[in-house]
Order: C-alpha cells, then structure tokens, then sequence
C-alpha cells in the first residue's frame, strides 16, 4: 500500500502512538518548534521514533507564535499550573488556534507532496479544555482543507473518541517505547509529575497497566 499521510508529530505519547499504529501510512511526520518549555525534548523524541521507523521528519519553526501569543506554555516553566485538565486554570495552557495554525501548514505540505491526508493525535480528554481538539472543529477543519485544496486533503483523526488510557494500552499492544516520548510542560529534564499533561500520562499508564518509564523529578 502506498503511504498517502503526513502525521503532526509533538513528540508526546498520543502521536507517538499513531505514528506506530499508522506507520504503513505515513510518508512524512512534521514537528513545529513553536517556542513552548517543552518543544526541544519533545522533538528529540520524535526524532528519535522516526528514525526508529525509517519515516521521515522535518520540523517547521513558527516562530511568531511565541512572540505574539498569549498561553502559559510560552511564558517559562514557572507559569504552568499544577493540577488536572478539568481544572479551570489549565485554560492558560491553551495556544490560540495551535491546532488550525498547523493543520494548516500540514495541509499545504500534504498537496505538496501529493499525499491525501493529515493526521492528528487528538483524543477525547482534550475535549475539556483545547477547542482546537474537539470532533466538531476536526469536522469543520477537515472540510476547509477539502474544499480549500485541488487534490481534496482531509484529516485523520483516529483518537478524537477515545480516551488516553485507551492510547496507551494501543501503544503497549505495539510495543511503543514510552521513555521516548515527552509529556512535560515545564519542559525541564525530568518531567514535573504534576503539570495537567504529566498527571494525565501517569494516569494513563496506570490505566493501561505499563510499568512508567518515566522519570519524574520527585523519584
């Protein structure tokens, strides 16, 4: 089967997880060095997991939108709040319309390679708290994308219904290394073990019942 997809890889365990579960698909993954805390470690990993694979990578830089956006994930790691996604001030993580910025540029990637789709991690415990995650804004996006492009590129979103626990007991079904992905907002060498994404992948890996890999900075 020929690969027809770009994947937008972070470098976290969602992608990751789609990257090994879709890699007879994907002819390219792309990273966007956006200037959050935790953008170099979690490229290293994607790097890393795409060398692994034999796909190739590129990162983009977006350079603008840590000059000019307004989101805690730009503004150093003492600004990331500690807690759960379903409290109120993980608002301040939000990156205004990060998702549509780089579906965007995959998008254009996609018509310029001759591939049909791009693909994206988003799950469903996003839902919450990231707009640019919801199944209703992929729907609308997916069909700006079809309409806006000769070739009629669409997304893929495998993981909009399903839970984080659900990605991760997919992930240890294929065998995904977790040590070599990158949750942490702070975005320091160890992950924080309290910032909303780390919570969720201890979660996560509880639910699915993986022996953490992760190395947290209170172990």
């Amino acid at each position: 089967m020929e690969k027809d997809s770009v994947l937008i890889l972070s470098g976290g365990m969602d992608s990751v997880t789609l990257l090994h579960y879709r890699k007879d698909d994907i002819a390219l993954a792309v990273s966007f060095d956006y200037g959050s805390n935790h953008n170099k470690p979690e490229i290293e990993c994607a790097r890393y997991q795409c060398e692994l694979l034999g796909i190739e990578h590129i990162v983009i830089p977006l350079d603008f939108m840590g000059k000019y956006f307004n989101s805690s994930l730009l503004d150093g790691p003492d600004s990331i709040p500690e807690g759960h996604y379903s409290d109120d001030n993980m608002k301040s993580t939000v990156v205004p319309f990060r998702n549509g910025i780089m579906l965007s540029i995959a998008c254009g990637l996609a018509e310029s390679r001759g591939l049909k789709h791009v693909m994206m991690a988003n799950h469903g415990g996003d839902h919450a708290i990231y707009p640019d995650c919801r199944p209703e804004f992929v729907d609308a996006m997916s069909e700006a994308m079809k309409f806006g492009t000769y070739d009629g590129i669409t997304i893929q979103a495998a993981f909009t219904n399903i839970t984080k626990g659900d990605i991760a007991a997919l992930g240890k079904r294929l065998g995904v290394d977790y040590s070599h992905t990158y949750s942490c907002y702070k975005g320091r060498e160890k992950h924080c073990g309290k910032c909303g994404t780390c919570v969720e992948r201890r979660e996560a890996m509880a639910e699915a019942g993986i022996d953490d890999p992760t190395i947290y900075e209170e172990d």
